[in-house]
């Protein structure tokens, strides 16, 4: 059986060098959702790209630790032409998003408690 692959290039997405909008980052997710629900390798790159910001990627990647395990992503995800200096946030974005999707009652109910809201 063949696998199948795609490329996603950032720089076409979000039409530049600068990947800053949650909404490109949304339909960055979407389309990775989508390729990984039907079993389809996906490469994403950075090619190109001279700014990214953490709400881009929390809502292009993080947001994938919701549904799917980092085996999965591992699997099915191949991130490429990461600048050096950008990879210490790719890694941030990564646990942070694992922390939360892990223990996301606890994470929320901490969030309550810290801002003096209580049921």
């Amino acid at each position: 059986m063949e696998n199948k692959q795609i490329t996603i290039e950032v720089f076409d997405e979000v039409g530049g060098s600068a990947a800053i909008s949650v909404d490109d980052g949304n339909t960055i997710f979407k389309k990775i959702d989508h390729a990984i629900n039907h079993n389809v390798h996906i490469v994403l790159s950075f090619q190109n790209i001279e700014l990214i910001i953490t709400a881009f990627l929390n809502a292009a990647i993080g947001q994938l630790y919701s549904k799917y395990t980092s085996e999965d992503l591992t699997e099915y995800l191949e991130i490429t032409n990461v600048k050096p200096e950008d990879k210490r946030l790719f890694n941030m974005v990564i646990e942070r998003a694992k922390e939360y999707f892990t223990n996301t009652e606890g994470f929320d109910e901490s969030i309550t408690t810290e801002m003096g809201h209580h049921d």
